[in-house]
This record gives C-alpha cells, sequence and structure tokens, in this order.
C-alpha cells in the first residue's frame, strides 16, 4: 500500500517542517525538535487542520479567476 502522506516534491520537506512549527506557534503549541508524541489528539489536530486551510487559502488566491 502507498504512503499517502508522501512529499511530492521532497525538497519541500523542510519547509513543511517550518511551516507545521509556525502554525503551531499561531495555535499555542510548543513543538520540540524531533519527536512530539506527548501532544493530545486535539494539539496535533489544531497544527494539521491550521496547515491544511492555510494551504487551501493559498491556493485558491493564487488560482482566483477573478
Amino acid at each position: 500500500m502507498a504512503r499517502s502522506n508522501r512529499l511530492v516534491v521532497p525538497e519541500a520537506k523542510q519547509a513543511m517542517e517550518n511551516f507545521k512549527y509556525e502554525i503551531a506557534n499561531q495555535v499555542g503549541v510548543t513543538l520540540k525538535q524531533g519527536y512530539n508524541g506527548d501532544l493530545t489528539s486535539r494539539q496535533a489536530g489544531q497544527i494539521g487542520g491550521n496547515m491544511v486551510k492555510k494551504m487551501i487559502e493559498d491556493y485558491q488566491r493564487t488560482h482566483s479567476t477573478k
């Protein structure tokens, strides 16, 4: 079974990592370098959900047909 969370552009890995820390900071979650298994599901969901939300907003802004 193929992994659905692999990056299409492997070079984007560091950018996504930076983005994750930026969003975590915005929602008030402190991330450590490396393993963050002590996060609650709610905290992890806030980070991931806000990352997706911002990526969709950016896509819509750059692909607007206005």
